[in-house]
């Protein structure tokens, strides 16, 4: 052991950038859980390592040997299985240092890219599955919509579902035979079509499923059944074969669940659907995870409410369309998609988590569907529904619009998140795709979430017990310390013991000159705990300044994911300035087609011995930018001492007669003072003489001018002299005219 040691640290001096680089890059870049395998770690050893050196590395983790793979010289790499409760990054910061090891990282997950080559795909006609190719173009051009699901950034990061993963859809029933849906059609397995029910669930030969509306095995009943075949083709329509559409899904199991007939259905045939499908997943232990239910209307029934328990009970989420009433379903309940799991119904006990996920439409644009309902504490989120393309019978293609349509997409996304994380749960796959929603203005308010779906968000968010940090906003205070107490959530409660590390770190708050005191450590939750704090000392001042922030960052958790992990601290400030800004109002008149600079002076109140800075833009009032005045803005800035300004703005002189007009020049985003007075008005006096020559033969003057030119020739001349003239009724114009023009001389320099 004392030679491997010896022999290691000198591979560990050669190769120490080399591991500390696998190190670094895990975290700083915050690899997904979804990105490596959870339990596992390859350990690459140096090619002197004996087999004692890595027995003893893999027993100071608890773990297993999978499998050594020879690296042809290079030494020998272990792919190794870790204990439960051992994160991948702990395990390999532990074992970074032991004899023998050169270094050890994750074992990836790798995976193909897809994209879709369906034809209303590469037609940039399936807006429904774009998504905003942010951080990098997906797909052809002409698929890219910011309002799509995001579905086709899932395919290309290689998720397309599995035909391991079922939903039924309690529908009308859909054509399995369609060329795009009849691979992800289910057929029984457990009872074959010989006239029996082989599999004693009282359906002889469900093959494809059931039709609670005729009561017989026959599931599709031909073009009546668009609906449904619309429905089935958004959540699983076969991908990638170069042909009509791609679902969500290109793998998949639909099964038939048909309840609605040509004119609707009863609730009885819907409560036989879910009851056929709880059946199925509880006698088969077929992977049944959600059901999609594109329909409503009716009252409250108490038996259909708990059937949708048992459902959820089972782990089956029951999506439903919110409706097409645009009405508020707050304020008047649309079922089934108000209904809730949480509640008991009669004899059946309520389920631990709410499984009803309720669906609006949005169009591609990102507004609310018209027709779609919402309700802030009963719609959960929006989907595409709006000129959506899907499969229809018999073997074509056609675009619906509704709730019916947006459901389907959050349906397919449930599936496809079952299908890259087989062990979630109902209520993870809910959590997920509620966490991820994309904020969207159009249903900001009016939905739970005030978001639409995103479906690659969802896949990036892996189930299990999550750690998240809140922001924390306060005062500084003019001296002493503030605390700035951050709060650790857990997303539930562990069995066994979580810990997480953190550290704060600077943004426009810095420690370095004390404007926080810097902290880190490792926070530990027992068994049941699901909340921890972190205290940060904040420093008080009587600067004036902007308000501040800094971070308090999570890493490194074992026994949990970091869902959030970064919580903001904001410092605002709470000193008052020592002095204040004002404008000054000016007045001026025009002149004739000369161009000249008009000043506003802005007036520092005190003479500070800092620096003061402070936007300023001009804003026209009756005077437009561009034929009165020249638009400006900027920043001034009054260095220590100076407590005057000037801003020029250059106005424009015409010899049109109109009214006085005005501009303004607006202060802010001042630093280092207030502001008192933050607009300055400019008034532009008219100085042009009243329209024509003024001489129409009446009477009231010598030459024959009217009341209103005396009337403009006294103003005009008591706005120069500030006298008034002594008889302007009687005074020429060209005699007022000469006079003005001796006092313009002595004015204009």
């Amino acid at each position: 052991m004392t030679r491997a040691f010896r022999a290691s640290k000198a591979y560990r001096k050669l190769f120490r950038s080399r591991t500390m680089l696998a190190l670094e890059t895990l975290e700083d870049r915050s690899v997904p859980a979804a990105a490596f395998v959870q339990n596992e770690l390859l350990v690459q050893y140096a090619p002197i390592a004996t087999a004692t050196a890595s027995a003893e590395v893999r027993a100071s983790l608890g773990a297993a040997l999978i499998e050594q793979i020879d690296t042809q010289g290079d030494g020998m790499l272990e792919r190794i299985k870790l204990p439960a409760g051992l994160s991948v990054t702990a395990a390999m910061q532990r074992i970074s240092d032991l004899p023998g090891v050169l270094y050890a990282e994750p074992n990836f997950i790798h995976k193909p890219a897809y994209v879709s080559d369906d034809t209303y795909y590469v037609s940039g006609q399936l807006w429904g599955m774009y998504s905003n190719d942010s951080p990098s173009g997906v797909g052809p051009a002409g698929t890219t919509n910011q309002y799509g699901s995001q579905a086709e950034k899932a395919w290309n990061a290689g998720d397309i579902g599995s035909s391991s993963v079922y939903v039924g859809i309690i529908d009308e029933g859909f054509q399995f035979t369609h060329s795009d849906l009849d691979a992800n059609s289910w057929t029984n397995p457990f009872d074959a079509l010989d006239g029996i029910d082989n599999d004693g669930n009282g359906k002889i030969d469900d093959i494809h499923g059931w039709d609670f509306f005729n009561n017989d095995n026959s599931v599709y009943d031909g073009t009546s059944d668009d609906h449904g075949t619309h429905v089935a083709g958004t959540i699983g329509a076969e991908g990638g074969n170069a042909s009509g559409v791609a679902g969500v899904n290109w793998n998949v199991t639909m099964i038939s669940a048909k309840f609605l007939g040509p004119n609707g259905g009863y609730t009885s045939g819907a409560i036989a659907a879910l009851d056929y499908l709880t059946d199925l997943k509880q006698r088969h232990d077929i992977n049944i995870v959600a059901t999609n239910n594109s329909w409503g209307g009716g009252g409250y029934s108490q038996s259909l409410h708990a059937a949708i328990n048992r459902a959820a009970k089972a782990g089956i989420l029951f999506i439903a369309a919110a409706g097409n009433g645009g009405t508020n379903n707050d304020s008047t309940a649309f079922y089934p998609a108000n209904y809730n799991t949480t509640v008991a119904a009669g004899t059946e006990t309520a389920a631990s988590y709410d499984a009803v996920i309720s669906v609006a439409s949005i169009t591609s644009t990102g507004a609310r569907s018209s027709f779609s309902s919402y309700g802030a504490t009963t719609v959960d989120i929006g989907a595409p529904g709006s000129g959506i393309i899907s499969t229809v019978p018999t073997g074509s293609y056609a675009s619906y619009s509704g709730t019916s349509m947006a459901t389907p997409h959050v349906t397919g996304a449930a599936a496809l998140y079952a299908a890259k994380y087989s062990d979630a749960t109902a209520e993870q796959i809910k959590s997920a795709i509620l966490k991820s929603a994309a904020p969207t203005t159009s249903l900001s308010g009016i939905t739970v979430t005030g978001g639409r779906l995103d479906i690659f968000g969802a896949l990036q968010i892996a189930p299990g017990i999550g750690i998240s940090i809140d922001d924390v906003t306060k005062s500084e205070g003019d001296a002493g310390a503030t605390d700035f107490t951050f709060t650790v959530s857990l997303s539930s409660a562990p069995t066994i013991a979580v810990t997480v590390d953190y550290a704060t770190a600077d943004d426009t708050a810095t420690a370095g000159s004390g404007d926080y005191v810097s902290t880190g450590g490792t926070l530990t939750f027992v068994a049941g705990e699901t909340t921890k704090t972190v205290t940060v000392t904040v420093n008080g001042d009587t600067a004036v300044e902007n308000n501040e922030t800094f971070f308090v960052n999570l890493s490194n958790a074992v026994g949990a994911k970091i869902f959030d992990a970064q919580g903001k601290g904001t410092i605002n400030n709470d000193d008052v300035p020592p002095a204040s800004l004002s404008i000054n109002d000016i007045s001026f008149a025009e002149r004739h087609r000369e161009s000249r600079g008009q000043s506003f002076t802005v007036t520092l109140s005190t003479a500070l011995t800092t620096a003061v800075t402070v936007d300023y833009a001009t804003s026209d009032g009756t005077a437009t930018a561009g034929s009165d005045y020249v638009a400006k803005s900027g920043t001034i800035t009054f260095s220590a001492g100076v407590t005057s300004q000037t801003i020029t703005i250059i106005v424009y002189g015409d010899r049109t007669t109109e009214g006085d007009e005005t501009f303004f020049v607006r202060l802010s985003n001042v630093v280092g003072a207030s502001i008192s007075d933050g607009e300055g008005m400019a008034t532009i006096l008219n100085d042009d003489r009243n329209g024509g020559n003024g001489r129409n033969g009446g009477a009231g003057g010598s030459d024959g001018e009217n009341s209103t030119g005396s009337s403009n020739r006294s103003a005009y001349w008591q706005y120069l002299t500030g006298r008034e003239l002594s008889d302007p009724a009687n005074e020429s114009t060209a005699s007022v005219l000469a006079r003005i023009g001796r006092v313009r001389k002595l004015r204009l320099f």
